[in-house]
């Protein structure tokens, strides 16, 4: 993978791998596409350039971490680099720790855009994604949304979940954590049927692409 000497990150975006391959390819470059570094949209001669790294030099570059986390980081300059390294999965999955980790990528959209890393919750069979309204979707949570419309699933915004979660003011139980980097984390607990079926469909799509033959 290309390396060199960054200046100061403006953005780094974190995509888990599956047996060198990105399996959310496509849904990443999307919403890369719609982030932002230093106020200004990233550019579409961007996008291409990590678009023809993906399929020129990841499956090279990922042989030492086929499953691991491909980073693309752009400094304030605009230059960017990728690079592989190991996938470290969730240690702590608490209602708190998940919405900490949801709160902390809000943060981050506020300069890029958007959020990597998003709190949902299952209520009454529905759907309620932590998410402004007008807020962009990540790759992993266009993912999630579409799985929701396969399954009949509505789903609404709540801006203030994870705010709720954190303070103690909302029920815990039913929330999972939907990441870029870490698919669909339902909460330390959580035994909601729906929240299992989603974090199902993301481990299926991983499953595949390690059973695909490798350059098809």
């Amino acid at each position: 993978m290309e390396e060199f000497e960054l200046g100061t990150p403006a953005l780094v975006c974190r995509w888990r791998l599956a047996a060198r391959t990105l399996p959310l390819e496509n849904r990443h470059l999307r919403a890369l596409s719609q982030r932002h570094v230093n106020g200004a949209s990233v550019t579409t001669g961007l996008v291409a350039w990590a678009k023809q790294h993906i399929e020129w030099t990841l499956a090279d570059g990922a042989t030492q971490h086929p499953d691991g986390v491909l980073m693309v980081v752009v400094d304030v300059a605009g230059r960017a680099a990728m690079t592989v390294g190991p996938y470290e999965p969730l240690v702590k999955t608490e209602p708190l720790s998940l919405a900490a980790r949801a709160l902390a990528s809000a943060r981050e959209a506020a300069s890029t855009g958007v959020a990597p890393e998003t709190l949902w919750s299952v209520r009454d069979g529905a759907l309620v994604w932590g998410a402004a309204e007008g807020e962009l979707p990540s790759g992993a949570a266009t993912l999630v949304l579409d799985l929701a419309r396969t399954l009949g699933v509505a789903v609404t915004r709540g801006p203030r979940l994870a705010e709720a979660v954190a303070a103690g003011e909302a029920d815990g139980a039913h929330v999972l954590l939907v990441s870029d980097e870490h698919g669909v984390v339902p909460a330390a607990g959580c035994d909601d049927e729906l929240a299992r079926r989603l974090a199902q469909g993301y481990a299926t799509l991983l499953e595949k692409a390690s059973r695909r033959p490798f350059g098809a």
